[in-house]
C-alpha cells in the first residue's frame, strides 16, 4: 500500500501513545478518518456508514498500538490499520472508499498474516480481538464487487509499504523518527492542554 507519511504522523504516533492525551488523540483521529472517508463515499450512503466506520476506526487503534508493541514501525503500524478498514470496506462492497485494489486484498493480508493471525484478524473478521465495541451495522453494497470502481485505490504497491514524503518522493518501509516530536503538530491536538507529555 502507499500511504504518507510526514512530522504529523509521528506527532499522532507520540499523542495516541500518551497517558490521558491518547484518549483524545484517538477521538481526533476517529472524527478525522470518519470524516475523510465519508467523502470518499457515495453521497447518498454517506449518513448510514458513519455510525460504523466511527466504532471500527476506534478499534483500529488498538490495533495500531498493539502493532507498535510488538515493533513495526509507524508506517507499517499505521498500514495495517488502513488494511483492516480495507477488509471492511471489501466486505461492505463499499468499493469507492477502497485505497488497495479488490484483487490485492488477499496479498495485504499475506503481508502481515503473523500479526494477524496472533490476533483473530482475516478478511472476514478484520479487527479479530480488537473489537472491543459494538460495531453499528451498515448497509451493504456487495453487487459492487462484480465490477469495482475504487477510483481511490492505487494498486501495484502490494509487496511492501510504500511512503509519500511531502516532497512527493515515494520510498519503500518509511522515515527515521525524529527526536523530540511536539503532539500539537498532531491533527487536532492544537488546542488540548497537555500537561503531561510522557509517553506511556
Amino acid at each position: 500500500m502507499k500511504i504518507r507519511q510526514n512530522i504529523r504522523h509521528f506527532a499522532t504516533k507520540k499523542a495516541l501513545t500518551m497517558p490521558v492525551i491518547g484518549d483524545i488523540a484517538t477521538e481526533k483521529m476517529v472524527d478525522l478518518h470518519v470524516r475523510i472517508f465519508s467523502e470518499r463515499a457515495d453521497p447518498d450512503r454517506r449518513g448510514e456508514r458513519e455510525d460504523h466506520m466511527a466504532a471500527f476506526f476506534e478499534c483500529t487503534f488498538d490495533t495500531y498500538l498493539a502493532a507498535l508493541d510488538a515493533g513495526f514501525p509507524e508506517a507499517e503500524a499505521r498500514e495495517i490499520t488502513h488494511v483492516q478498514a480495507n477488509f471492511d470496506f471489501y466486505n461492505h462492497g463499499w468499493t469507492e472508499m477502497m485505497e488497495i485494489p479488490v484483487d490485492e486484498i488477499e496479498a495485504h493480508y499475506e503481508r502481515y498474516e503473523e500479526f494477524f493471525e496472533r490476533h483473530g484478524i482475516d478478511i472476514a473478521e478484520p479487527l479479530g480481538e480488537f473489537r472491543t465495541i459494538d460495531i453499528p451495522d451498515a448497509p451493504a453494497t456487495l453487487d459492487k464487487l462484480d465490477d469495482p470502481d475504487h477510483p481511490h485505490a492505487e494498486g501495484g504497491f502490494a509487496d511492501d509499504v510504500y511512503v509519500e514524503d511531502d516532497s512527493g518522493e515515494v520510498g519503500v518501509g518509511g522515515a527515521d523518527e525524529p527526536e523530540d516530536v511536539d503532539v500539537s503538530a498532531a491533527p487536532g491536538m492544537q488546542d488540548v492542554d497537555r500537561t503531561d507529555e510522557r509517553t506511556a
